[in-house]
């Protein structure tokens, strides 16, 4: 960017344009308000101002083009995209490519809108129940979660998929080259800064890391002062580590909820508190919770304000996954066609399992099982159900819930191939907010083996949820 203005910012604006590039930062795009690709993104092409006019000039967050061409040694075939190519036969970052190569972002959009409550959902929900490092922080976490499958993870691992869905988002080694992975990571990043407003005392869990990185050997335990490779924090060597870089303070910057200044820990908590229900939750105090549900759109419904919660619970071993997949919910029976299950009309929400075959190479003598979720809310409110009481979530979610496995080339996945598969519902009452600056108060999760017993991939009435 401060390259582009440059060689172009001469002129009268010369002075200007160049130190809007110095000062730029990353901007983030919350995908759980805005559940589409920014349109900037989408156009291969973009006007810009130039010093002699308007000028056409190549998109640089539309995608990256190679120079050169990457080598099958430099990314090992692998079949992640539509029609079975590999990453490495593409010229330039695709999402969710057709089988010409082509980016459909059209497709991708879809996809993210019939998710857009679900990622509301499970924002507001995470931030505001889970005080704990381990399992907010990663799908892996297998200590006792008591139900709550959720964590920061989960929804990052989902909008890599529905972006990339068979491009390069969704090939983890491969996805930064996509320009939208740092306005997504930037948002993970936000998200976990106003995490750790809200809970300035929680801090680093030890965990094993089962599958090792390029730099630590499987099996590995790792805690606050785990170095950071390869992320130097001065000129001689030394790395960052979580307990060197736990706030966004030492690096110059925040976000616009976090005003981290003139205030102490109490007053920026309650502060950040009351920025985050305004964005997500705005309905959820005693006295304007939702009672209507005659609209269409579920997050007009307000999901978040009700006095009960449901969830799908989705757990899977790393060891019987070959390829990134989907779990897509729905109520009732899937359309006919699987290219249109991640969008259709009764979706519920969709699940996204990553590539795990460098984590299938880990030492398997340590098992490991990934722990994601699916809010159920959304849809119950959409098919007219204001009732979340179990005397009426239970039966019809026994009859109606259904599940299918899909690839990232839109193809059925046969839930046989993925033996380890456990689907649960769980759900929990919620007290509203008392306050702008206070939380809902959660129930104990309740596990409901009757709703999935019996289904292809469903936990039994004898299976133990965790």
């Amino acid at each position: 960017m401060q390259a582009h203005c440059f060689l172009h910012g001469i002129g009268p604006t010369s002075h200007f344009m160049r130190e809007a590039a110095r000062t730029l930062r990353i901007p983030y795009w919350d995908w759980s308000i805005t559940p589409t690709m920014p349109p900037e993104v989408n156009a291969p092409t973009i006007l810009i101002n130039g010093p002699n006019g308007i000028l056409n000039v190549v998109n640089p967050l539309y995608n990256y083009t190679f120079h050169p061409q990457p080598s099958d040694a430099e990314f090992p075939p692998n079949v992640g995209s539509n029609g079975g190519k590999p990453v490495s036969s593409y010229h330039s970052t695709v999402r969710y490519p057709n089988v010409a190569g082509q980016s459909q972002p059209d497709r991708a959009n879809l996809q993210l809108q019939a998710n857009s409550a679900a990622l509301r959902t499970l924002t507001y929900q995470l931030i505001t129940e889970q005080s704990q490092y381990g399992p907010f922080s990663n799908m892996g976490f297998s200590d006792d979660r008591g139900g709550r499958y959720n964590s920061i993870e989960n929804m990052h691992n989902a909008i890599h998929m529905m972006v990339g869905n068979g491009g390069h988002m969704s090939n983890i080694p491969y996805s930064s080259f996509d320009p939208i992975f740092w306005l997504h990571h930037a948002n993970v990043d936000r998200l976990f800064a106003l995490w750790q407003a809200i809970y300035p005392n929680a801090t680093v869990t030890p965990q094993v890391n089962a599958a090792g990185s390029f730099t630590e050997d499987p099996g590995t335990t790792e805690d606050i002062n785990t170095p950071l490779s390869p992320f130097h924090s001065d000129n001689s060597g030394r790395l960052w580590t979580s307990a060197t870089a736990w706030t966004t303070r030492k690096f110059g910057y925040t976000y616009p909820e976090i005003v981290d200044w003139d205030v102490d820990s109490s007053q920026l908590t309650s502060n950040v508190k009351a920025r985050l229900n305004a964005l997500y939750n705005p309905s959820g105090s005693t006295s304007q919770r939702a009672t209507s549900t005659s609209a269409s759109n579920s997050l007009q419904l307000s999901p978040n304000s009700m006095n009960a919660q449901w969830f799908a619970n989705i757990r899977v071993q790393v060891s019987s996954m070959t390829s990134p997949f989907f779990v897509h919910l729905f109520l009732g029976d899937p359309p006919a066609d699987p290219a249109s299950w991640s969008f259709a009309p009764n979706l519920v929400g969709s699940h996204s399992v990553l590539d795990t075959s460098r984590l299938s190479a880990a030492k398997p003598e340590i098992p490991i099982t990934l722990f994601g979720q699916v809010p159920l809310n959304p849809a119950l409110l959409v098919a007219g159900n204001s009732d979340l009481a179990p005397k009426t979530v239970v039966p019809l979610l026994t009859s109606r819930l259904s599940w299918r496995l899909q690839n990232t080339d839109d193809s059925p996945l046969d839930i046989g191939r993925v033996s380890s598969l456990k689907i649960h519902v769980v759900g929990q009452a919620v007290k509203a907010r008392a306050t702008e600056e206070a939380f809902p108060e959660y129930g104990e999760m309740q596990t409901y083996k009757e709703i999935t017993a019996g289904k292809a991939g469903g936990l039994g009435v004898n299976d133990v949820p965790d």
